[in-house]
Formats: structure tokens, sequence, C-alpha cells
């Protein structure tokens, strides 16, 4: 009877060590745009569901996608400390940015709503991977220009990882992209996942 018991109790802790770890995985929490949200595929088949599926599977990591279509950094910055309240994640993927260039926003605006969104996700514990973005140069040369240097200035500035250029590898292929030749079509979006995962994966002691 007691070596019935003590098998009981030694099963209950098991079940309870268990619970423990999976409450322990790390969180990451992606605050993104469109490109993020999955706009205009099948939400399967998005760069983030896809990272999320491999994540968990392989390394029982928590991936929450907070990403909206259309999100601006004001936005991103409005929505994150309840985000991150609620959440507690321990690695914030920060994707914002590409409305601000889009919409011909002030690049001092973008530049200090990112240095208060990292600031905020430092501030909460949780470390910051930037993931870096790109504007068509119809937008005009230097403002372009200036779009694309403030993402590895702020990078540089916290000491942060960056993922140079989310779309990398995916804009120059037209067959991958929607019509409107900002979205990713279904095709492009493994690529996108690739090109955030080795920067990711470091961050999680995963290799």
């Amino acid at each position: 009877m007691r070596m019935m018991k003590l098998g009981g109790v030694l099963f209950l802790l098991c079940i309870s060590l268990e619970v423990c770890a999976k409450s322990a995985a790390v969180k990451v929490l992606v605050l993104g745009d469109s490109l993020s949200a999955g706009f205009g595929i099948r939400s399967e088949y998005g760069w983030v569901r896809l990272m999320q599926q491999d994540l968990q599977t392989r390394h029982g990591v928590q991936l929450l996608n907070a990403s909206v279509s259309g999100e601006t950094s004001s936005g991103g910055l409005t929505r994150l400390p309840a985000l991150l309240r609620d959440y507690q994640p321990g690695i914030v993927v920060l994707e914002l940015g590409g409305n601000d260039g889009l919409r011909g926003q002030p690049l001092t605006l973008l530049e200090s709503n990112l240095q208060a969104m990292i600031d905020a996700a430092l501030g909460s514990g949780a470390r910051v991977l930037l993931v870096g973005m790109q504007i068509p140069g119809s937008y005009g040369a230097r403002y372009s220009k200036q779009f694309k240097e403030i993402f590895p200035k702020i990078a540089a500035k916290n000491k942060l990882s960056l993922v140079p250029f989310l779309l990398e590898a995916v804009a120059v292929h037209p067959e991958w992209m929607q019509t409107d030749g900002i979205h990713p079509k279904e095709e492009g979006q493994a690529r996108m996942k690739e090109n955030v995962l080795p920067f990711l994966l470091p961050m999680l002691k995963l290799k």
C-alpha cells in the first residue's frame, strides 16, 4: 500500500513538473503589421504561423502574434504596454514602420516610436529583435534611404539583433507578390520565416 501511495505521489509530481515546464516556456511576442498578420493569404500559411509551428513543435516555445494589418508605429506603441502586461513575453519581435513610410509620415516620429517601444519592452524584462524594412524608391530616393537607415541605427544604439530586411529575397520575385506589390503571397512566406529565424534562435539559445 505504501509503495502504491509513493508511486501515486511520484506520478503527480511528474505531472506537476511537466505543467511547470510548459508554463515556463519562452514566450515570443510578434508585434507587426499586415506583413506579419498574413494579409491576403490563408492565415495558416503566414510566416509567423509557420514559425510558431516550428518553434512549438521542436522547442516548446510559445509564439504570440499581435500583428494587425494597417498598424503603424504609433498604433504599436499604444498597444504594447497592455501586451507586455498581459503576456509577459521574454522576447519581442518588433516588425513595424512600413506603414509609416508608405504614408510618408515624419521619420523622426517613426524613430521616436520605435525607441519608445524598445524602451518599454526592455523595461519589462523582455529582449527585442528588431525587423528592418524598406520602402520603394518611388517615395523619393532621399526619404527611402533615410527610412532604411533608421533600423540599423536604432539596433546599434540599443545593441539589438536586427533582421536586415523582412522581404529579403522575396520582393525580388514578382511572382511571389500580390497584385499590390507590397504583400507576399503564400509562396514567399517560408522565405520570410527563414529571414527571421537565424536571428531569433540565438536569442532563444536554440540552434
